[in-house]
Formats: structure tokens, sequence, C-alpha cells
């Protein structure tokens, strides 16, 4: 039997719905990177300014996105898919209001915050409907939403940046309201969240966190978040300034940053596909995410220190792509499964996005500071090359899980010494 027919019907159905809200999320945040070189010079912020505003902007909301998680488990992944896609459609397009670094910082944790809800909610949900054989793939390949909606976010920067300005570029952000409108028709809380929901709807928030520290869970959510943290250190604020490395010590216009950019994440999106092919048919998905974030790191310290012309870049971009930000596709997968159905919205939203937002608020800060002293290429090398080589090492602590295991016979695979 194929993907296609034994995920026929619902599953399908949800895996779309999910793929498309997670997009227009990414889309939403990804404008403000590909704004950060205009934003700069008509608002007047320095390199330090920008990495201040995305420090604690990703600080607070990274913070506040652990509570989106317990609420995830408590209330459903509906219900919170649609408060986290309009909550973040409004506080990007807000973004064109803002006329300094303080109303900025505000706006970008509410973006983050609520956008940030997207990722656990449609992660459980799909993790839960998908078919056992077949749960790595759909849940891996939810994954391209995220170069997806960068590169449909460079293909507005480059036109608005140049004709319109920076801040028609946020109203794009607009586009994803109407889609809250499609996941209350099309979508169901799963069967697996069901059965919980009794023992979480009462459930505080203390209480989720205590039982991600519990003896049987403490290893593996210590390591996991020490691993999210170091790839983000180095995903972070690399991604962030990309288009601003491109111009400020490439020498490329605006336009051309994003393009190459945008189809760089483009090219990308086969990254995702092939990690979870891998991870799902050929190996396990710990074994991959180790062998991908390696790759990662190197192709993208030859992207720092081996390209000079725009060919060059753009190619090598598109390979480290594949597989630095292609890591997420199995990676992702390999997290929602490991933690068990009435927790798994909170421990995606610690592992993953809590110690992701931390990284990446930390990230901007050290990079923004070190290229003053030490400029980009030793910068980049620095505060994102090294986390990521150690990020895999941390990969490697985790207990391989072989594929097509139902989420439940996973946690008794785990409980075993």
């Amino acid at each position: 039997m194929s993907l296609w027919s034994e995920t026929r019907g619902y599953p399908q159905r949800t895996f779309f719905v999910c793929l498309i809200a997670y997009g227009f999320s990414q889309l939403d945040l990804a404008l403000f990177a590909y704004a950060v070189p205009s934003m700069r010079a008509d608002l007047g912020l320095s390199l330090q300014d920008m990495g201040l505003i995305v420090g604690l902007s990703f600080a607070v909301g990274g913070v506040l996105q652990v509570w989106l998680g317990h609420m995830t488990d408590r209330l459903g992944r509906k219900k919170m898919m649609q408060i986290s896609l309009a909550g973040a459609s409004l506080f990007v397009a807000a973004h064109s209001l803002a006329t300094n670094m303080f109303m900025l910082i505000a706006l970008r944790a509410g973006a983050i915050f609520t956008g940030g809800g997207l990722y656990p909610a449609t992660g459980a949900i799909v993790t839960e409907v998908a078919p056992a054989r077949y749960r790595g793939i759909m849940a891996g390949l939810l994954q391209t939403a995220y170069p997806m909606g960068w590169f449909i976010a460079a293909m507005f920067a480059a036109p608005f940046l140049t004709v319109f300005g920076w801040r028609a570029l946020f109203l794009v952000a607009l586009l994803s309201l109407p889609y809250v409108l499609v996941i209350r028709a099309l979508l169901k809380e799963s069967n697996r969240f069901d059965t919980v929901k009794a023992a979480t709807e009462t459930r505080s928030f203390g209480e989720s966190l205590k039982l991600l520290l519990t003896p049987e869970m403490r290893r593996r959510t210590i390591t996991l978040f020490i691993a999210q943290f170091l790839f983000v250190m180095a995903y972070g604020g690399s991604s962030i300034f990309f288009p601003t490395y491109f111009v400020e010590d490439r020498g490329l216009q605006v336009g051309s940053s994003a393009i190459l950019v945008g189809i760089g994440n483009g090219v990308g999106v086969l990254g995702y596909i092939l990690a979870a092919y891998v991870g799902e048919f050929v190996l396990t998905r710990r074994t991959t995410v180790v062998i991908w974030t390696m790759l990662g790191a190197a192709s993208f310290l030859f992207l720092v220190w081996g390209t000079k012309t725009y060919t060059g870049t753009i190619a090598a971009f598109a390979v480290m792509s594949i597989f630095f930000y292609g890591a997420a596709a199995v990676k992702f997968a390999y997290v929602a499964e490991i933690f068990p159905t009435h927790l798994r919205a909170t421990g995606l939203a610690v592992c993953t996005s809590l110690a992701v937002n931390i990284g990446t608020a930390i990230s901007p800060l050290l990079i923004s500071a070190a290229v003053e002293k030490i400029g980009w290429d030793m910068a980049y090398t620095l505060v994102a090359g090294v986390p990521l080589i150690c990020a895999g090492l941390f990969y490697l602590l985790l207990k391989p899980i072989p594929s097509g295991l139902d989420v439940d016979a996973v946690q008794k695979l785990l409980a075993e010494k």
C-alpha cells in the first residue's frame, strides 16, 4: 500500500489543513527578516538595536509559548490553532504601525507568542491522526511549511520593499486571517486527545511542567531541550540576519538578498522530504537527525567561507538548507512521538518552542555584538557553526526508536531500561 492510499480521507485532510496553517504562520514571521534592512534605515536602528529587538521579543514570546502548549493539551488542538493563527496575523500586520524599537519589541513578542502556538498544535494533531507506519513522513513533511512560508514571503518581499516599502509588506500577514474559518470547518479533535481530555482539562500549568521532569521523563526532556537550544542558537541569529548579511557583507541589493534566501529555502524543501523518508524507511529518526545536523554544519561553514559569486552563494545556501533546515523534518517527528498524548503539546512547547525561542533570543544578540568586533564571517562561525556541531553530539545521547510503531508502543519502549 502507498502513502497516498493508506492516508486517504481524514488523515490527508488534517495534514494539508495543518500544513497550510503552519505555512501561513511562517510566512507571517518571515516578513520581519526580509524587512530588517529597510526598517533599520527608516527608523535609524543599529545592528545591535535590531539584535535587542529580536532577542527580547523571542525571549518574552518563547516563555509565553509554553503556556500555549499547556493550553493545547487542555483545550484541544483545533481551538488553539484558530486562536494562534488569528493572533499572529493581527500582530504581524500591526508591525506596519511601528515607529520605534519599543513598539517593535512589543509587536514582535506578540507575533512570536501567538504564531508559535501553531507548532505544537499542528504537530500534535498530525502525529495523533496519522497511521503509525507513515507518522514520521507526515509529521516530517509538515515541517516543509517553514521553507515554503519563507519562500512565498520572499516573493512578496522583493516587489513590496522596492515599490511600496516595509510597512506595506507587513500587511501581507492579513491574508492568513480568513484561513481560521477553514480550520474551524474542516478539522476535528483527534480521538487520542478525546480519550485523555478528561484528565488534562483541569490540570494546572505547574502540574504539566512537573510531569515533564518526573524520573521517567527527566532525561529525555533535558537532553532534548539542550540539543534544541544549541541547534537554534545556530539557526536563530543566522536566519534572521541572512538578508542583512548578504546586503552588508556581500554588497547585494535588498531585493536580490530576499530572492537568494527565498530560493535557498524553496530548494531546501527537498531536504525535508529526503530527511523524512530516510528517518522513516532507512535509518532511525535519531540517527538521521545526527547526520543531517552534522552535514548542515559543514555546508553552513562552506557557505560562509567558501562562496564569493551570487550563483555560488545561491547553490551553497540551497545545499545548506537541505541539511541544516531539513533536519527539522525528522527532528520534529522524533520529538512529537516520545511524549505521551496527555503531554504531547506541552512537551513540544518546552523542548521545541521554549528552547527555540530562547536560542533565537540569545543568538541575534551575540551575532550583532560579535559582528562589531570580529566581522560577519567569524561571528557566524562562532555563534552558529560551533553550536550546530555541539547540537549534533547531544542528539547522539537520545534513544533511537524503530519507525512504524504506534505512539503508545513508543512510550512502552522508552520506559524500558
